[in-house]
């Protein structure tokens, strides 16, 4: 029925671990898809469907990857119809199976002409039950650091300069606090996949309840858009201009480049994939640095305290 379509060197590595998931068993089709930085996503088609078997690297626990919350959380993700349905998961093996979805993965400048639909598919996850953990990228950054440090990876050298502006964002940000949303708090382009009446939101590696605004904040940064068009996803989502929320989006997504920084760190030291992790790093520590140091900066600590 299928032609045969199957990596070799993919069935020799991961045929055993796939073999263990029932519907995965046949598999005319396997393939790599692209993307990914901390797992690598197989695309298994057979008679009973299409299927994305995710294998997860063994750095996964430096990263703050925690699998089986990852597991339960793309399950509550998908019971709110905004992701892919969970097929199996094998704890301890880094094999989660789900559900292929039909569609166009976007890029950036689909992202950028799509910021109202975006920002309803962002809705649409945020109202998922309360996912099994939290995700917090001062703390996350803190525990990043320490890892950098204890095991003597490469750092920028003057990273800590800009200590005191990350507490004074971080206490900025905790006078109008709303509190926590389910997040996927990863959402480069690529995860999000357009079947055409819906944008669904897949992989939920670095998902945990999170400040909303982190969330879009993110996805302003990761496809470097410029300043309006974060307005424009803030006041889709909220329904309304709030130029508080878009200053703490602002602010979130620079934490995030500043944490991110780190966070290549460790995979250039650790990763088996070839990616050039710092360079990537270096890319979002050169925003940040220059993000830091703006006027925007001080104007958008004064925003957030103000309702």
């Amino acid at each position: 029925m299928y032609p045969e379509l199957v990596e070799e060197s993919l069935e020799k590595k991961y045929g055993f671990l796939l073999d263990q998931v029932s519907v995965l068993r046949e598999r005319p089709i396997l393939r790599e898809l692209s993307g990914g930085l901390t797992n690598r996503n197989l695309l298994i088609e057979n008679s009973t469907g299409k299927y994305v078997a995710r294998i997860s690297s063994n750095s996964s626990s430096l990263l703050s990857i925690d699998r089986e919350s990852e597991y339960q959380n793309s399950m509550l993700a998908a019971e709110t119809g905004i992701a892919a349905p969970v097929i199996d998961y094998l704890p301890g093996q880094g094999l989660l199976v789900i559900g292929f979805i039909e569609g166009r993965t976007f890029s950036a400048s689909d992202v950028e002409g799509n910021l109202s639909r975006v920002a309803e598919s962002c809705h649409q996850l945020h109202l998922a039950p309360p996912f099994v953990r939290d995700f917090n990228m001062f703390e996350i950054q803190k525990n990043y650091f320490k890892i950098v440090q204890e095991r003597g990876f490469r750092l920028p050298s003057n990273y800590q300069d800009f200590a005191q502006a990350l507490a004074e964002t971080k206490a900025a940000l905790a006078i109008l606090d709303d509190g926590t949303v389910p997040c996927n708090n990863d959402l480069l382009p690529g995860n999000f996949i357009d079947s055409g009446s819906k944008i669904f939101i897949i992989d939920y590696e670095y998902s945990g309840n999170n400040d909303p605004c982190f969330e879009l904040g993110n996805i302003w940064a990761e496809s470097f858009l410029d300043l309006p068009c974060l307005e424009e996803l803030v006041t889709a989502y909220y329904g309304v201009y709030r130029p508080e929320k878009i200053a703490r989006a602002w602010l979130l997504a620079l934490v995030g480049k500043y944490g991110w920084t780190l966070w290549a760190s460790i995979q250039d030291a650790v990763s088996q994939l070839d990616f050039d992790f710092w360079s990537w790093g270096m890319a979002k520590y050169d925003l940040a640095q220059s993000e830091f140091t703006s006027d925007y900066f001080k104007k958008a600590i004064k925003i957030v305290t103000e309702k």
